[in-house]
């Protein structure tokens, strides 16, 4: 890795720490802690929730009919998402495991906290889950993607691409066929060795 890619990694370390750092304060204001998964709130914090609480019937009958309309169409994509959720966990199983590629911990991409929320009503907490599951499995589905592409593809692209995953930058150059018939095994048994919380 190149000296400039290395200073860029370490400023986007940098700017992640400062984002935890700030997570972290924000955690403070809103007077809550978490222990062993699970968010508990001062009372009074959950007063001040509850006050700002609005029941199903006031908020059903503040919706916007196109919001109403939209709902069937939604929720229909929590089928698709399901099948595919159950494939790729079949697959993550049983293929992780064979190609010794360190497996993906769930419960770090999928997290479901804001039932603890007292300002939400059922359908908020609800809708609340139903994006937490969804977004959660993108981006879980996603590293199981990523530590597939880097056991058996792990070559940058010739185009720019819009977003790129936290394994990309240790991939070969794009037409760096000597580096990756010489590397690739190297770099797979890296893989292997990978803790989920390593550099790679």
């Amino acid at each position: 890795m190149d000296n400039k890619l290395e200073e860029l990694l370490s400023k986007l370390k940098k700017v992640e720490q400062e984002l935890v750092d700030e997570l972290q304060k924000q955690q403070d204001i809103f007077a809550y802690e978490i222990r062993k998964k699970k968010v508990y709130f001062d009372k009074e914090a959950i007063d001040q929730q509850r006050e700002q609480l609005v029941n199903l019937w006031r908020y059903l009958a503040g919706a916007p009919f196109k919001h109403l309309l939209s709902v069937p169409i939604i929720w229909a994509c929590l089928i698709p998402t399901l099948l595919f959720d159950l494939f790729i966990s079949l697959y993550h199983a049983t293929c992780f495991p064979l190609y010794g590629i360190q497996k993906v911990k769930r419960e770090d991409y999928i997290v479901f906290d804001r039932h603890y929320l007292e300002y939400l009503n059922f359908f908020e907490k609800l809708n609340c889950a139903y994006c937490s599951y969804f977004n959660g499995l993108v981006a879980y589905v996603q590293e199981i993607a990523a530590r597939t592409e880097r056991y058996w593809c792990p070559i940058k692209h010739a185009r720019r691409v819009a977003t790129i995953h936290n394994h990309y930058q240790n991939f070969f150059d794009y037409g760096d066929a000597e580096s990756y018939r010489r590397e690739l095994s190297m770099l797979r048994k890296r893989q292997r060795e990978f803790s989920g919380n390593d550099e790679l």
